[in-house]
């Protein structure tokens, strides 16, 4: 996983810092299939309204085209289930057709934690116990919050964080403590003005630029 501005090699696969755990409370939320949809069909929205022109349009993501940042969200999360010991297809096309890299990669997903034998299926990261399908929601899911901005920024499309996504965004960034600015993560902070939007304090948080445009 990577949200990094400023990472030189666009589909680089970073060790797991942390990992959501599983706890009684789980079955009183959406599944893991359920949260994980919810946030694809967000990251597919932006995708979809993508000119095919301005695939080529530099991201936040410092030495990244919009097209980088989505075949870096397929990589990191096909890396994951490689190690997770979950069989794949054949790693869809994303720098000719990223839409269709995309969609290819997001049915196959799709269809994968809709099965509970891998959506359920035991996890060990650094950080404790958990599954599979927790990981891909909550722990990548983190990447399709934060990379969908960087797409839709790229590419001139508007992006607002729904409030719960903030929420987990945030949260998140606690999580990875001091890791957060650590290789392959996130650039140093960026100052923003005091009275910036929730959504602006944190993406300078993220080491990204709000003003930032293409």
């Amino acid at each position: 996983m990577t949200s990094t501005p400023h990472t030189p090699t666009p589909h680089t696969t970073t060790p797991d810092i942390t990992a959501p755990s599983t706890t009684a409370s789980e079955t009183t939320k959406p599944s893991s299939h359920e949260r994980y949809e919810t946030l694809a069909r967000r990251f597919d929205a932006v995708i979809d309204t993508t000119a095919p022109s301005a695939w080529t349009n530099p991201s936040p993501c410092e030495g990244w085209s919009a097209a980088d940042v989505v075949a870096h969200v397929v990589d990191s999360e096909r890396e994951f289930l490689r190690r997770a010991g979950v069989p794949l297809e054949e790693r869809p096309e994303v720098a000719a057709d990223p839409v269709a890299g995309w969609r290819r990669h997001h049915d196959e997903l799709s269809g994968l934690l809709a099965d509970p034998a891998v959506a359920d299926a035991a996890y060990t990261g650094m950080f404790g116990d958990t599954t599979v399908g927790a990981m891909l929601a909550d722990f990548y899911g983190f990447d399709l919050i934060v990379h969908r901005n960087d797409i839709a920024r790229a590419v001139g499309v508007a992006d607002t964080f729904e409030e719960e996504e903030l929420t987990m965004v945030e949260r998140a960034a606690d999580g990875f403590g001091d890791h957060l600015y650590g290789d392959g993560v996130c650039a140093a902070a960026v100052e923003v003005p005091r009275d910036a939007s929730r959504q602006d304090r944190l993406l300078g948080r993220l080491g990204r630029d709000p003003r930032w445009r293409p």
